[in-house]
């Protein structure tokens, strides 16, 4: 298989992904979010501090009281949305989706290092 033949797969796939139940269940519902003003920043808000948070962790920061307090409060506010619920339900499954999908293209590469892993295991 060449390698635009690889490339060409990979955007059959993208098709097939922006045409499954999963995307356009999450597009019409990011769509209803962004239309309802409260829900659109109180899902803004939302990602905005578990942005920062995850980048202060990921860069050894300490997250301070107050910090997660917030946190803490805005999902609680999320948490009471029912649209922005359903919103992040469905980015769960679409989440799932992909990982699933990503695990079945990854499969020869796997396969190919397996008895590389196996052979260092037993040393």
């Amino acid at each position: 298989m060449s390698q635009t033949n690889l490339y060409d797969h990979a955007y059959q796939l993208e098709k097939a992904l922006r045409d499954s139940e999963e995307f356009t269940n999450l597009s019409s519902l990011y769509d209803r979010v962004n239309a309802d003003a409260e829900a659109n920043q109180l899902f803004a808000d939302f990602r905005d501090i578990q942005m920062t948070l995850q980048q202060k962790q990921m860069q050894g920061e300490e997250i301070s009281e107050q910090e997660m307090m917030d946190a803490q409060t805005k999902m609680m506010g999320v948490q009471q949305n029912e649209l922005i619920m359903e919103l992040m339900q469905e980015e769960q499954r679409m989440h799932q989706l992909v990982t699933e999908v990503t695990k079945i293209i990854m499969k020869p590469l796997e396969e190919l290092y397996a008895p590389m892993v196996n052979d260092n295991e037993v040393q």
